[in-house]
């Protein structure tokens, strides 16, 4: 299944523009994400956030699977964080904020791992992307366990005035899904975009 999934992706980045471009294996798997009893030690969605109520910060994403959803949240509905790995070779997005489902409004956190190093050689970018998708308060997780899965392109990088943080646009897909933590149910996050506001040295 992972030869299939790295195909896939590498048949995605060609017609986005890499044309001639030779697939490269991509990193080993990352570990594990958090299992549902370890969420407690995740940072709460509801702590100061990095993006600015009046910013341009916005989220988009295509959800399907244990959910349909196709969420477009503005600036002022996103609750963000995120920052460089220590070891510099990654980074991690986190972003939050309302989805009506199940005849309810429930609020999700998107958390995305991204390795800094392209998956293949060209013009086209390939950053091999780990996923976790968490409904907040009710205990529930999907992640991609590994970064075979999904694959990101960082489209700018900006500093901003306030010391230490940077402005980040993303664009990306999946092309497997996000399982749950326990029980067999999946979530398949086909396209994602993003612009975000996360720290620029290791947290």
């Amino acid at each position: 299944m992972a030869l299939l999934r790295m195909q896939a992706l590498a048949l995605m980045l060609a017609a986005l523009g890499g044309c001639g471009r030779s697939p490269a294996p991509l990193p080993p798997a990352a570990p594990p994400a958090p299992a549902a009893g370890e969420l407690a030690a995740l940072p709460a969605a509801n702590l100061k956030s990095l993006c600015p109520a009046d910013g341009d910060s916005h989220f988009s994403a295509r959800v399907r699977g244990a959910m349909d959803l196709d969420l477009e949240w503005k600036a002022g509905q996103i609750n963000c964080d995120g920052g460089m790995r220590p070891s510099g070779s990654g980074l991690r997005a986190a972003l939050a904020g309302p989805a009506a489902t199940g005849g309810k409004t429930r609020s999700l956190r998107f958390i995305f791992g991204i390795n800094l190093k392209d998956a293949a050689t060209g013009p086209a970018v390939a950053l091999p992307t780990n996923l976790t998708v968490i409904v907040e308060g009710e205990g529930l997780l999907f992640a991609t366990r590994g970064e075979d899965r999904c694959a990101s392109r960082i489209l700018s990088r900006q500093a901003l005035h306030e010391a230490g943080l940077q402005r980040l646009q993303v664009r990306g897909y999946c092309t497997g899904p996000a399982d749950a933590a326990s029980g067999n149910q999946q979530l398949l996050v086909s396209t994602f975009e993003f612009t975000t506001v996360v720290h620029g040295e290791g947290t």
